[in-house]
């Protein structure tokens, strides 16, 4: 069954229009009721406006030139602001009326991010909105226009080859290439695909598995000793993240490539049974460029070269390239009680961005999530602000980022997608982040072990009615504590949103990594609730790739009222845990199992009750959970085994696991589902889940 077809069933039909309709009606909406109640207040709202063809010493009060060229648009937005700010002055500090500055259509190339400070604020009764001009639609990109490539022949390729003197000189470096709005490939060798690691010298069986190495064997034949080797990176894979490292040198005689940093964690050879099994691709080689669309930068040469689409015209191409590694940076002061308020972002695309590692530093990797990679939007000590209707694609971060001191602030109806890393990351200190009805997707293109929205440390978060898909990882993440610690993360809602295709992208690329889920929680959470998810096709490398993963001390989580499909492991699992509530949700067509448990433990770690398992292949329990220690109350639950032969429970009969306590009003029965096969999974009216308690899932009930 498709999500349209779901959301019907469960009474919530109007959720499948389009989500640009559903943006439209809501903007509209408010601007009407901005309107309204400013007209009710007696306050006359302030219009600004900026143009690429304005003007910063006109007065920004006209949308177009006039006709003597003597007035109209600003150029930039950093006028627009300063603007507000001298209206601000003149009014004695504080806004007296709301202001809107209109941003019309093209491309705005800041030189620096746009930045913002307390100075900047507006209030409840005059916010401040900055806007797309009725239907145009405005770029703010941190990019630049590359022109005057030339062609030339290299190893028999025709190619595009244009010199960068910056690069030449060691003062710019870049990772990213647009053409006509589309990411371009690095050179990359396979073309598609990883390589599996062959041999690890320097891993013996006394390397603990956080110690990582810096050479490897490869497999004859996979990589040669070429003339741009040293320019080249090694992108390894293993466990739940991956390692960015330069090649010093390789050595074809012995099979072994050497490398500037060791890696995140400790490698095994690929086509092992370790869960540390590695597999790599290799980056920016100038004998790997052999596929239309890829490109190689010479750091030494400065020369940017690029084997163009069949279709791609070398006088017509637009080629972009990132020179700023943030693109908006709010910068309120918290420690100060000076935070930025009242702002609103519309209908505004932001593009182009590039942070990485800088050319000295120790690090190849974080730990996990991506956790260090900056958002192209950053917030700090940010209250009460919103971003509708907005685009946050073409970077290589996090699409944006709320820090220290932000509180109240919403991400509506927003696309976030082109993203080296993840879409939405929110840090210790910030708190009441909304994320609703945003599209979210094709992520971790470079920081791999990114995911879609991850919360850290963090409470009273709301995340839902968004659609979440094709990111390495994982596709919701709230925690960050291990174990049984004190928690700031307590009362998130993760709700409505579809999340599918992680791990393997629906392009059928991966998977590279471990150890994952479509919602993954870690620690202590309290009023944490995770329900009406629709969550599928989670894949893995080795190990994991779990529906709803709640690992390390998670706990007091309720998950309830979700559909979780086509899972490589189970559809649910608990590292270890206590005090969770998983009731009335579907688990269906996991591969290897569709419930794991891994650490037995005293107390009560979750009840499981009123579930509907359905599966075709693979265990019922994994054969590696410690079931027989656990303590854990299961009942009322209904089991169907589409698959050859009878299922056990463990090692158990029904009626032997039965007489332990588990599942005494449980059934094994088929819960007669409209088409399973089809991924509809409406029951039919006469199914016996009615009979055990199971609600057909509403949205709107407990």
């Amino acid at each position: 069954m498709d999500r349209r077809s779901f959301l019907g069933w469960m009474g919530l039909g109007w959720l499948t229009a389009s989500p640009l309709f559903l943006s439209s009606i809501i903007a509209k909406f408010q601007q009407q009721l901005a309107v309204l109640a400013n007209n009710a207040n007696g306050i006359k709202s302030t219009t600004f406006y900026v143009a690429p063809d304005g003007n910063d010493a006109w007065t920004g009060k006209q949308a177009n030139r006039n006709k003597t060229q003597t007035d109209g648009p600003f150029a930039t937005l950093e006028r627009a602001r300063n603007a507000i700010r001298e209206l601000k002055r003149q009014q004695g500090g504080i806004l007296k009326q709301p202001v809107t500055v209109f941003i019309r259509g093209g491309t705005y190339f800041l030189a620096q991010p746009l930045t913002f400070n307390s100075e900047d604020s507006g209030t409840q009764k005059c916010p401040i909105i900055y806007t797309a001009y009725q239907n145009e639609k405005p770029i703010i990109s941190g990019g630049q226009r590359i022109s005057g490539w030339q062609a030339v022949v290299i190893n028999g390729n025709r190619l595009w080859m244009l010199e960068i003197p910056q690069v030449r000189q060691d003062k710019w470096f870049f990772r990213q290439l647009w053409v006509g709005n589309q990411r371009r490939t690095r050179a990359r060798y396979p073309n598609k695909g990883y390589l599996p690691v062959a041999e690890v010298p320097d891993a013996t069986l006394n390397i603990p598995w956080h110690q990582g190495q810096s050479r490897f064997r490869y497999r004859q034949g996979d990589l040669k000793n070429w003339s741009t080797i040293t320019n080249a990176e090694i992108v390894v894979m293993s466990l739940w993240v991956e390692s960015r490292l330069n090649i010093v040198g390789l050595d074809e005689k012995q099979r072994l490539v050497s490398l500037g940093l060791p890696s995140l964690h400790r490698l095994e050879p690929g086509k092992s049974e370790s869960s540390s099994a590695a597999i790599y691709y290799l980056e920016n080689a100038l004998e790997v460029l052999d596929n239309p669309g890829e490109w190689y930068l010479d750091k030494n040469s400065g020369k940017l070269y690029y084997m163009p689409l069949p279709s791609e015209n070398i006088s017509r191409i637009e080629a972009i390239v990132p020179r700023l590694s943030r693109l908006v940076d709010l910068q309120g002061s918290p420690e100060n009680n000076k935070f930025i308020e009242y702002l609103s972002f519309q209908n505004l695309k932001f593009a182009h961005s590039e942070w990485y590692y800088a050319s000295n530093s120790p690090m190849a990797g974080f730990g996990q999530a991506a956790e260090g990679v900056p958002g192209a939007i950053y917030a700090q000590g940010v209250r009460y602000c919103t971003w509708q209707n907005c685009q946050i694609m073409n970077v290589s971060n996090y699409g944006i980022e709320f820090a220290n001191g932000c509180a109240n602030n919403s991400v509506i109806s927003c696309q976030i997608s082109d993203l080296g890393a993840g879409g939405v990351k929110v840090t210790q200190g910030a708190s009441s982040i909304q994320v609703i009805n945003s599209h979210i997707h094709n992520g971790g293109t470079i920081f791999h072990s990114a995911v879609g929205i991850l919360v850290m440390n963090s409470p009273n978060n709301l995340i839902s009615r968004n659609h979440i898909h094709d990111f390495y990882y994982t596709g919701i993440s709230v925690g960050w504590t291990w174990g049984y610690q004190a928690s700031l993360t307590k009362n998130n809602i993760i709700e409505f949103n579809h999340i599918h295709h992680i791990g393997r992208l629906s392009n059928g690329d991966g998977p590279l990594l471990n150890d994952k889920g479509g919602i993954y929680t870690l620690g202590v959470q309290p009023g944490t609730i995770i329900r009406g998810n629709i969550i599928h096709d989670i894949d893995a490398y080795s190990y994991g790739g779990w529906g709803i993963y709640l690992d390390e001390g998670s706990s007091q989580i309720v998950v309830k009222n979700n559909l979780i499909y086509r899972t490589r492991d189970g559809g649910f699992h608990l590292h270890y845990g206590k005090d969770n509530s998983i009731r009335n949700n579907i688990f269906a067509f996991g591969r290897l199992a569709q419930i794991r448990i891994s650490r037995a433990e005293s107390h009560i770690s979750f009840s499981f009750e009123r579930n509907i398992i359905y599966w075709k292949q693979g265990q019922l329990l994994d054969r590696d959970g410690k079931w027989d220690d656990s303590k854990y109350l299961l009942d009322r639950n209904l089991y169907w085994y589409e698959g050859k032969g009878n299922f056990r429970f463990g090692k158990l009969s029904l009626q032997e696991w039965q007489q332990k306590g588990r599942d005494k009003n449980s059934l094994i029965a088929n819960p007669l589902f409209v088409a399973p096969e089809r991924d509809d999974f409406r029951l039919q009216p006469n199914s016996p889940a009615f009979k055990l308690g199971f609600k057909q899932i509403d949205y709107h009930q407990d």
